[in-house]
């Protein structure tokens, strides 16, 4: 299936999923199947939540992570940082990457706000460098703002 197409099937299924529940542990979850599932040559995505000042794990499709990430430390920390997208073409150029899964080499997260806060971030690995382009990032932007406005984090 070609990418825009995937993309907007992605949007629309997620926004059906959404309507649904409002339990967010639920359609997060629910969430990252669907990506999972639809995105091809990706090997983990999940959701770190900010509980404490610290990133937390939550659910997740792919193998064991590391469970809890300091805010500013790796590239799911330094997204919550600088509250900005951070698409990383080669996760080993990247300074302070927590390596989870060695066979990880791209990685793309974004962030989720509340009330202009970053409350979690959306992380998604892949084994294939340069994996993630702009398009990509717009549209798991979108995907981050269909989560933002659902009623899943009133």
């Amino acid at each position: 299936m070609d990418k825009q197409l995937t993309y907007k099937f992605i949007e629309l299924e997620l926004l059906s999923l959404l309507e649904k529940e409002n339990d967010y542990i639920a359609s997060l979850a629910n969430c990252t199947a669907l990506l999972y599932e639809k995105l091809e040559q990706v090997n983990w995505v999940g959701f770190y939540i900010i509980k404490n000042n610290e990133l937390v794990l939550g659910p997740f499709q792919g193998k064991v992570a590391s469970t809890r990430i300091t805010i500013g430390k790796g590239v799911c920390g330094t997204c919550v940082k600088e509250g900005k997208t951070k698409l990383i073409n080669d996760v080993h150029k990247f300074k302070g990457h927590i390596a989870c899964d060695s066979s990880s080499n791209s990685e793309i997260v974004i962030p989720i706000f509340k009330n202009n806060e970053v409350i979690a971030v959306l992380d998604i690995d892949s084994p294939i460098l340069n994996k993630f382009n702009q398009d990509d990032q717009f549209h798991l932007e979108k995907v981050s703002k269909i989560l933002e406005n659902s009623r899943i984090f009133i």
